[in-house]
Order: C-alpha cells, then structure tokens, then sequence
C-alpha cells in the first residue's frame, strides 16, 4: 500500500529535526531478531575463573613463534583470528601457513560462554555498535592472535605451486607469535604501488618481503580459482561515519590487494581443512552456495550487455563474463557484481561427511568448503575447530552428525538475521544522513524484487530504499532513476519513486 498524505507528512516531519539514538536502536534490532546482545551472569562469573592461555608448545604441537607471522584485518579491529606466513619454495612456489587461533582451548563446549555463542553463532557488526559472539576479554584479548604475545594455534599448511595450483596440505596444533599487526588499507596501497610503506613494513626488509612473497601466492591462487570458474565479485560496501549521534557521511570500504591477499589465503585453508576432515573420516560443517534458482535473469543481464550465457548453469561461463565486463565497464562492474550476488542467493551450512555427494560452492568453484578461519567470530568455525581436535586424537567425532545439522541449520539462520540486523541499523544511519535531501533524484539499481517490494541501491551515496511508486516491471539489475520521497530513521525506510 502506498503511504497516504499524513502518512508522508509524518515522515517528512524528520526533515525538521530528526533524532535517534543508533546504539540504541542497533540493541533494539538485535533483540528484535532473536539475539542475546548482552552476556549474562552465567557467562559473567565463567569468565571470572577463566586464566590466561598456556604460552607452552601444545602436546603434539610445533613452536613456530619465530617464523615471521603477520595479521591483515581492519584498522580498528582486535578480534584477530588469524596469522600468516609463507616460505619460498623451489620452483617459484610458497608453503603458506595459516594460524588459527585456539579458541576451544578457553571455550569448551557446553561452557556458560558456549551456550552464548552457541545462540547467537556470530557476532553482529551494525554501523553503531559491534555485538561480539565471545565476550571481548576473550575475542580481542585472550582468544586474539595480538601483536608480540605468544598463543596457542591450530596452524592449516598448504604448498603453492608457482601456477597457483595446491600440494600437500596439513594441520597441526602450535605456539605462535604476531610480529606486526597491520591494517587493509596501509597494506593495499602500498602492494598497489599507490603509497609508500606504512612504518613497521619499512622498518623491517625481511617482513616486507614476507608480504610480497604472500601477495604473490595469494594472486596466483586467485588467478587459478578465476580460471576454474570462481566469480571474480566486487561490490561496494558502505561504512556510516558517527560524530556523536549525528551521520556525517557513508565511507566506502575498497577492495584492494591487501583484502584479496587473505580472501585468497583463507578461501585455501578452508578448502584444505575440509579436505583434511574428509581424509579422516571426520564430518564437518560445510559451507555450500547452491546452483542459482534465477539463472535466466543472470541469462538476461548478459545479453543486455551485449553477451551471451548459455541455458543451463555454468560458474566458468559467468566467470568469463564478469572478467570481461570488469574490464569493460570498471566504474559500473560492482553494480553488475551485486545484482549477480543477489541472483545466486545466500549461502549455507550443512552436514558435510566424506564418500557424500556434494552441493558445492558456486561462487569459489570449489567442491568440499567449510569455514574455520574465524573463531572468535563465527560459531560454526569454533565447532570445526573442535572436530580438528578430535580428528587428530583419532578418536569419535566430537558432535554426532543429528547436533552437526542441528548447529547448521542455526548457524544458517543465524546469519540471515545477523544480515537483518546489519542491513535495518544501516538504512536507519542511511535515513539519517538522507532526511534532509527528500525530492532529490538519483541514478539507481535494482536489487529486489519480488511480491514482498521492489528494493533499488542508489549509486551515490551507495543507499538502499524501496520504490514505493513506479515499481511495476522492475526486476534485479534494472539501471532506473528515481526520487527520494521519505526517510525515516526510526523505522529505517526509504522510499522512492520511479521517475
């Protein structure tokens, strides 16, 4: 139904002087979704026992505290959970090596705090406020692969061939130690060529050539994965800035070397600790993205670009594609990334065993997937950890496979709701920044459409609203123009109308 006139008043009235505490409402949006965005006294007082983590070498482990370890995340963050480092090889390969850092070691299953993640399966990251799955004396303090302390891991080993191609691949329990924890945005621009190197890399010869030797084998694992049909996606994703209550602006995140480097780094140690599981007859949590339902629209969007894809689903065809129009259209081609998103649907976690058929991950082109690269993070990463564990010892999997599926299927729709949460606190932080620019015409493109609303992205600022008028014949990667009737901060709706 179309918003009547006293209804568009009393949104306009925001216009006159909007207010709202985005903390509180990112708490409210939690709650809303089924969330627990506050620990509870079980957890309180189990964190009150907890001890620092042994800085011993694990039984059956290595100490690898002086190979020449480094973080890449966000400026900003302390969860770290994970390391890296990579040794030459002859022939122009590497062994990279990935460190994971040891959660289950303070977080046993059925724990007080294990519960807790348990329920919520990921922390939710909202442009005001981040709610972390594990309590932050443990996520960004005694679970965290910090600078210059020495933690337990579990480290995934894997060799690189020059051309991209993996060997051998191993896991193993270890001591670890960060040596330099550096951010996306200092790394990118310095592996691009585009700014000088940030201060602990020019410092240091030996870490600087630690990153090129890791950049290098990051893009030829990537150059491989493209040519067996991973998608080579690229979206914009937008960062409200706060200056106390007010939205002062939307910051876009850009990818970079930098964020491919462990994009690429960890889709390989994920692909390898499912192997790894598989080749021990242990179950694991997979992680599937299935064969695209709306294949056709993806169909359609080539050939109104001029190219042709054929009927049935091909990730090696799509992948050709959007290397193609990357190149041809740099400007547009994360438009056309997030409509080919929208049409492959969301991922999901399912009981994984070996000998079984598997679904598969469309997007990387890869068969067996699990995610174990972020436990501090994401519960189904701390569980496959715990099979790691029992892997190892050789023993009976650590969950029987009707609690695996349980922990799935939860962490599944956990995560569509964490994506809930995100998206309503940053079209509240949108509205904000937008209330005073209603009647304001924009370029846009669609990215939604089905009986429930037809959703647009403005393209600057890189918003999302629902057209409320004009929206009939509209379907996921029409370019339209548009103009902003309403923004409500409250509620986080913003409404356009096709022009």
């Amino acid at each position: 139904m179309l918003p009547g006139p006293s209804q568009e008043c009393a949104r306009l009235s925001f216009r006159v002087k909007p207010h709202l505490d985005l903390r509180a409402a990112a708490r409210q949006a939690m709650l809303d979704h089924g969330f627990r965005p506050d620990f509870g006294p079980e957890v309180q007082g189990e964190l009150a026992t907890i001890g620092r983590p042994a800085a011993t070498v694990p039984p059956g482990g290595r100490d690898l505290r002086d190979l020449r370890w480094s973080s890449i995340d966000e400026v900003e963050s302390r969860d770290l959970d994970q390391i890296e480092v990579a040794e030459p090889l002859d022939g122009g390969g590497a062994r990279i090596r990935v460190a994971i850092a040891d959660v289950d070691a303070l977080v046993p299953a059925g724990s007080a705090v294990d519960a807790h993640a348990g329920w919520n399966t990921t922390s939710v990251y909202t442009a005001a406020a981040v709610f972390p799955m594990l309590p932050e004396v443990l996520s960004t303090g005694l679970t965290s692969l910090g600078e210059d302390v020495d933690r337990p891991a579990m480290v995934v080993e894997v060799v690189v061939a020059a051309d991209g191609s993996t060997g051998s691949h191993d896991v193993y329990p270890a001591l670890v130690r960060n040596r330099a924890q550096l951010d996306y945005d200092s790394i990118g621009r310095w592996l691009e060529g585009e700014a000088p190197a940030p201060a602990k890399v020019a410092a240091s010869a030996e870490l600087a050539d630690q990153l090129r030797r890791q950049d290098a084998a990051a893009q030829a694992l990537r150059a491989l994965r493209h040519r067996r049909g991973a998608l080579p996606l690229e979206t914009l994703e937008s960062k409200p800035v706060l200056e106390g209550d007010a939205v002062t602006a939307l910051e876009v995140k850009v990818k970079n070397r930098a964020r491919q480097l462990i994009e690429d780094f960890m889709v390989a140690a994920n692909v390898a600790m499912a192997s790894f599981l598989a080749e021990r007859h242990s179950p694991w949590v997979a992680r599937v993205v299935r064969i695209p339902d709306r294949w056709g629209r993806i169909v359609d969007l080539a050939r109104q670009l001029g190219e042709s894809l054929p009927a049935e689903p091909s990730a090696a065809a799509l992948a050709g594609f959007l290397d193609r129009q990357r190149v041809r259209d740099p400007v547009r081609y994360p438009d056309l990334s997030l409509s080919i998103i929208k049409l492959l649907g969301s991922g999901e976690y399912v009981l994984g065993r070996a000998g079984q058929p598997s679904e598969g991950h469309f997007g990387l082109a890869v068969d067996d997937y699990t995610h174990s690269t972020a436990p501090n993070r994401r519960y189904a990463d701390l569980v496959t950890q715990r099979l790691l564990k029992a892997a190892l010892k050789g023993g009976g999997p650590a969950y029987p496979d009707d609690a695996l599926s349980a922990i799935a299927r939860r962490c599944t729709e956990r995560e569509d709701e964490a994506r809930r949460v995100e998206r309503q606190v940053h079209k509240q932080a949108a509205a904000l920044l937008l209330v005073s620019h209603v009647g304001e015409r924009y370029d846009a493109l669609v990215t939604g459409a089905s009986p429930k609303g037809t959703w647009v992205r403005v393209l600057r600022p890189p918003v999302e609203g629902r057209v409320v008028r004009g929206q009939a014949g509209l379907d996921v990667g029409d370019r339209v123009r548009v103009r902003l009737v309403a923004a409500d901060p409250a509620r986080g709706f913003i409404d356009f109308a096709r022009e």
